[in-house]
C-alpha cells in the first residue's frame, strides 16, 4: 500500500521547491485533491501505487533532468485525470496542471513546462534535447522492465481497468500499443534506464504480444 502521508510530504516539498522564495498557498489541499483523484474507484493500474513508483523512478533518474522538481510535478499530474473510456486524459490532466499549479504559486514558465511534460506522455517519445521529457517518460515506462510477476500483475490491472471492452477489441487495441512501443528506436532515453531497463522491457513486451496473438476461446 502507498504511504499517503509520505506522498503528501513529497508533494509539499516539490511544490515549495518549484515555486521558490515567493511561496504561495498551503500545499496540503492540492496534495489532497490529487491523491483523491489517484484513488478513484475506476483505477486498477493508474493508482497511488503507480504514482509512487513513477516518483521513485524520477528520483532515481533526477541527475539527468534539467529541472527535477518540475518533472516531479508533471509526474503528480500525468494521470490525475483518468477515465478508461475517454481518450483525452492526458490533455485534461495537462489543463488541470495549468490551472492548479498557477493557483498554487508556481511560476508561469514552470507551470507551462509541467503541462508540456504531461502531454508528452501521450507518445512517450521525447526529443533528444529534452532531458526532462526523457526522465518523465522513462519513469512512466519503467514498469515495462519489471520482473515477470510484477509485469503480469501490471497487465492484469490494465485489463481490469478496461473491463468494459470485449476481449477481441481489447486484444486488438493492446496489440497496437505494444507494437507502437516496440517500434520506437529506444524505449528509454536516459543512459541509466537504457542500460538497465531496455532489454528486459522489450522481452516483456514481446512476450505479451506473443500471448495476445494466441487464439482466444472467449466468446465475449
Amino acid at each position: 500500500m502507498a504511504d499517503l502521508d509520505s506522498l503528501r510530504t513529497r508533494f509539499a516539498r516539490t511544490l515549495e521547491a518549484a515555486r521558490g522564495p515567493a511561496g504561495g498557498p498551503d500545499p496540503a489541499p492540492y496534495a489532497g485533491n490529487l491523491l483523491s483523484r489517484w484513488q478513484e474507484p475506476q483505477r486498477r493500474y493508474h493508482t497511488v501505487e503507480h504514482l509512487t513508483a513513477v516518483l521513485d523512478r524520477v528520483d532515481e533518474l533526477e541527475r539527468y533532468a534539467h529541472d527535477p522538481d518540475v518533472v516531479r510535478l508533471a509526474a503528480w499530474f500525468h494521470d490525475a485525470v483518468y477515465l478508461p473510456d475517454r481518450s483525452e486524459n492526458e490533455e485534461r490532466s495537462a489543463r488541470l496542471a495549468e490551472r492548479a499549479l498557477a493557483e498554487a504559486g508556481v511560476p508561469e514558465a514552470k507551470t507551462a513546462e509541467a503541462a508540456r511534460l504531461v502531454r508528452l506522455t501521450v507518445t512517450h517519445d521525447p526529443a533528444d534535447d529534452d532531458p526532462d521529457g526523457q526522465v518523465l517518460c522513462d519513469a512512466d515506462l519503467a514498469i515495462l522492465a519489471s520482473s515477470p510477476s510484477a509485469y503480469a500483475a501490471y497487465t492484469t490491472a490494465v485489463r481490469e481497468e478496461y473491463h468494459f471492452v470485449p476481449n477481441d477489441a481489447f486484444r486488438e487495441g493492446r496489440t497496437a500499443i505494444l507494437r507502437q512501443l516496440l517500434d520506437l528506436p529506444r524505449l528509454f532515453r536516459t543512459p541509466y534506464a537504457a542500460a538497465k531497463w531496455e532489454a528486459t522491457a522489450r522481452h516483456n513486451l514481446t512476450a505479451e504480444l506473443e500471448m495476445l496473438s494466441l487464439p482466444s476461446h472467449d466468446a465475449s
